[in-house]
């Protein structure tokens, strides 16, 4: 088996409540594969994980943040995963950004998004959520794995402990 190694930044945009924006997506290759994850994507050419984050949430939100508003990095996550038929082979440091309320509704209302064609295809909905839904279900899972917790001791106040996380 062959895997595509990849690095990517996301972000846990928390709101003044706490609750976390998550994209919700699914494979083409097997519509009822559907998950949720935070916003972010893969590093282009010379960006450092912090610059990607920041356009990646821009891109995907229509939300600008800036570099200085990130904390963190508060999580790295290494992922083997399917999709579209390839195995990737994912190394992920994620930040998280706390957003005032107009900037939490305007993430979810889909203006200034510049998604690809590949995203509007895949990607079903943006989203906050809180609680037992940051847990998943059988059905759609949620990523990273211990979301929930890290979200809540994120949200009380950072503790600056960089988390390190093996999912497969």
């Amino acid at each position: 088996m062959t895997t595509t190694p990849r690095r990517a930044a996301r972000i846990i945009a928390l709101d003044e409540a706490g609750r976390v924006l998550l994209i919700r997506g699914h494979d083409r290759d097997d519509p009822s594969h559907r998950w949720w994850f935070t916003p972010g994507g893969g590093l282009e050419d010379t960006e450092s994980p912090r610059q990607a984050a920041v356009r990646e949430f821009r891109e995907e939100t229509g939300v600008v943040v800036t570099e200085t508003e990130l904390i963190g990095p508060v999580l790295r996550r290494h992922a083997t995963f399917r999709f579209a038929r390839t195995t990737l082979s994912q190394d992920e440091e994620f930040f998280a950004v706390r957003l005032d309320a107009v900037r939490a509704r305007a993430a979810v209302t889909g203006s200034g998004r510049a998604w690809t064609a590949a995203e509007e295809e895949l990607l079903d909905v943006i989203d906050w959520r809180a609680g037992a839904q940051l847990a998943g279900s059988p059905r759609e899972r949620v990523y990273p794995a211990g979301l929930a917790e890290l979200a809540a001791q994120v949200h009380a106040g950072w503790d600056g402990i960089c988390r390190e996380l093996w999912e497969n």
